[in-house]
């Protein structure tokens, strides 16, 4: 049974980045499950550090776009989320290609809701794990540009 209480296709959720640091890094959400959002971003010269491999700012972006993107579709009507700490840890370097997201929910509650959000390289290796904390808020002082 899903989670989500607002409900929106891949194709909506992709126009929300326009504009933003999300199409900079060409990050894009790719599946819709019943417990978790998953999303790419390549490994290339916008995402890399000076080492060649990519940067953990990159990861952490792409971690927060999925689980900010998901804990905001678990929101009731009228309520928002809004980032209160991420933390990650780099395990393993990625040179190139695609690194996969896959945010999923370990409490989602009324105030506060918390993911874990997974990095994982083309061979499925984990690279980068993630926890995200949101705090649930009125949504009247947020709202989604169009």
């Amino acid at each position: 049974m899903p989670i989500w209480k607002q409900h929106a296709d891949l194709e909506t959720l992709n126009a929300w980045s326009r504009h933003t640091l999300m199409q900079a890094l060409d990050i894009r959400i790719t599946e819709i499950g019943d417990d978790f959002l998953r999303g790419t971003m390549p490994v290339d010269d916008r995402t890399r550090q000076p080492y060649g491999i990519l940067h953990g700012g990159a990861s952490v972006a792409l971690a927060e776009t999925l689980g900010s993107s998901a804990a905001m579709l678990c929101c009731e009507t009228g309520r928002a989320t809004v980032g209160l700490d991420i933390n990650a840890n780099h395990l393993r370097a990625v040179r190139a290609g695609l690194v996969t997201g896959t945010a999923r929910p370990i409490h989602v509650g009324r105030s506060t809701q918390v993911w874990e959000i997974r990095i994982e390289n083309a061979a499925g290796e984990l690279t980068c794990i993630s926890r995200l904390t949101m705090a649930v808020v009125s949504g009247a002082a947020f709202a989604l540009r169009k």
